[in-house]
């Protein structure tokens, strides 16, 4: 019995996916929680427990991208040409993270704000984007003759941008659990607090978007909600 190299592929590109929203999903869940702890030496702890790893996490979105390309070129090239616009503006904003992380640690008092700043948008443009390029492409993609056939707004969809705030929420829970098990003392309480909304709130995400999914498109709608496909379907949003 031969090796499928497909499946092989896709549950590399998969792992890969899965490893970067749970490795880098924390690091981008502290700044999207940094609005929320305005005082400085609590900026620094929460920065200081990504520090030896953050740069790191970031290559396994390298990773999905490289396998998909390798494996799935076709694949690759309508996905992109799809998504072009969220992919750039995730990965300018990953630019101002990334700076930003930097450069923080050596502003003076006075310019140290305007890094603040540039690493809070950096952090919640990457997650919104990040998601509106899954919601998009959930959505579906126009194809005509092994090509993208669309245009390139197509991806603006109440769905994709609903999926981008819904990652949004997603990272900053990943990031207050983080926080929770690496900090102490005052900034450990609040991230108990903050995650008992975040988790609320993700789960009331998560069962919109169970509904929403497969009434994005009618056929996929009869299909989902018909016997006895509802039966083996029904199952998953609880799963996840």
């Amino acid at each position: 019995m031969g090796i499928d190299l497909v499946t092989v592929w896709a549950v590399i590109i998969l792992f890969g996916v899965m490893m970067y929203v749970i490795m880098d999903g924390f690091d981008l869940g502290i700044g999207i929680l940094f609005p929320l702890m305005p005082d400085k030496e609590d900026r620094d702890v929460m920065m200081n427990t990504v520090a030896p790893v953050w740069d790191g996490n970031e290559t396994w979105l390298v990773l999905g991208g490289a396998g998909l390309l390798a494996a799935f070129p076709l694949a690759y090239a309508v996905i992109l040409s799809a998504l072009y616009l969220p992919l750039i503006f995730m990965l300018i904003a990953l630019i101002f993270r990334g700076v930003a992380f930097e450069f923080r640690f050596k502003a003076t008092d006075e310019s140290r704000h305007w890094w603040d700043k540039a690493f809070i948008f950096g952090s919640i443009a990457t997650a919104f984007f990040q998601g509106v390029t899954l919601g998009a492409y959930l959505n579906g993609i126009t194809v005509t003759n092994r090509a993208f056939a669309g245009g390139p707004l197509d991806w603006i969809t109440p769905f994709s941008l609903f999926t981008g705030v819904g990652l949004v929420i997603a990272y900053a829970l990943l990031g207050s659990t983080w926080l929770i098990m690496k900090t102490e003392g005052e900034i450990q309480r609040h991230m108990f607090r903050l995650t008992r909304t975040a988790v609320w709130a993700l789960l009331a995400v998560m069962v919109i978007l169970s509904l929403w999914t497969p009434l994005l498109h009618e056929r996929i709608a009869e299909r989902g909600f018909s016997m006895p496909n509802f039966t083996g379907f029904a199952p998953v949003p609880g799963l996840g």
